[in-house]
């Protein structure tokens, strides 16, 4: 018997409202929380038509207050439902670092496993759309320094909805980290019904011989612009979109950069302490006997997201990432 999926376009941010609606409907413990996110459909309309679909007690607003919306979230999810908490920008999430790490994170241990958080937090991040100051921050090291959450970032429509749900389902905390540059850059095919994508794996968007290009979130379009120029060269660029943070999946890490021999690193989060290194750490411990050349990072640089105009010199480009490739091929 033949199954046929019902797939419509939507973008990455309609997928997003698409997987909440889903399990919205599936499960009646979960809710949705945040600033505006209610009446108002969310600043970036996320949410848009929740409330009047599953009423104010499902989806609601909430002060001003990150502290006060994780704080809150970690109690209901602890008693029994499922909170879906958006923080309106990632920037934002700072007042609430403490809540995330001292509670939402250690319930499981400090409890041995009688409580556990199953609380998602949504954020979107990143530069690129000339928000004002701390609207644009990457602060995905972070949060994968800090045992006892997932981090979850993913870039296409299809992987937005199947992360999500996953997400929501999980019985632990996970940090879904939304690409603001790419809410509605892309469309995509993404099935009406529920289906899940499987949390720390990474997928394969591009095969290749000569290099490994590994990114995520937003930096994915770039590294496969660059990836389209170096073929353009004859140079063949493996690129791997990891979806998951923490936990990496370090096994497709390894085995793209075994064939290959050669590793550029794509992110636009600072490069001191940034997620690159331990990439990096990764090839060297499973890989090191098969490189060829020293592994190239493309990042952001050690400064606060640059005002407006400014912040394009401080994102990667396909041409700085074509550069890192010319690198490690020529090396």
């Amino acid at each position: 018997m033949i199954t046929i999926t019902k797939t419509k376009q939507l973008t990455l941010i309609q997928a997003i409202t698409d997987g909440m609606r889903t399990m919205l409907h599936e499960r009646e413990e979960v809710v949705v929380l945040g600033e505006d996110v209610g009446k108002n459909g969310g600043v970036f309309r996320a949410t848009d038509g929740l409330q009047e679909e599953f009423g104010e007690k499902r989806v609601f607003d909430t002060p001003l207050s990150e502290a006060g919306i994780i704080g809150s979230s970690i109690g209901m999810a602890i008693n029994g439902l499922l909170p879906v908490a958006e923080i309106q920008f990632s920037g934002f999430i700072y007042p609430a670092y403490e809540q995330i790490m001292t509670h939402a994170t250690r319930m499981r241990y400090r409890t041995k496993g009688v409580f556990t958080v199953p609380l998602v937090i949504r954020a979107p991040y990143g530069a690129g759309v000339r928000a004002p100051e701390i609207h644009s921050d990457s602060m995905e090291a972070l949060f994968t320094h800090m045992p006892g959450i997932k981090v979850v970032c993913p870039s296409s429509p299809y992987d937005a909805k199947g992360l999500l749900i996953s997400a929501i389902e999980d019985p632990d905390p996970v940090l879904f980290l939304e690409p603001l540059k790419l809410y509605r850059a892309v469309r995509g095919e993404v099935p009406e019904e529920k289906y899940e994508i499987e949390i720390g794996k990474g997928k394969y968007l591009r095969e290749g011989d000569d290099v490994t290009v590994i990114a995520w979130g937003a930096m994915v379009p770039v590294a496969m612009k660059a990836a389209e120029q170096a073929a353009e060269k004859g140079i063949t660029c493996e690129v791997i979109d990891l979806r998951t943070l923490y936990p990496i999946d370090r096994a497709i890490i390894a085995e793209s950069v075994q064939k290959t021999g050669r590793c550029v690193v794509v992110h636009e989060a600072p490069a001191t302490g940034g997620l690159g290194n331990d990439i990096i750490s990764i090839v060297n411990d499973t890989s090191f006997l098969y490189m060829k050349s020293p592994i190239e990072r493309v990042t952001g640089a050690d400064v606060h997201v640059p005002f407006w105009a400014l912040e394009e010199h401080n994102i990667p480009t396909p041409a700085r990432v074509m550069d890192a490739i010319n690198q490690v091929i020529n090396f």
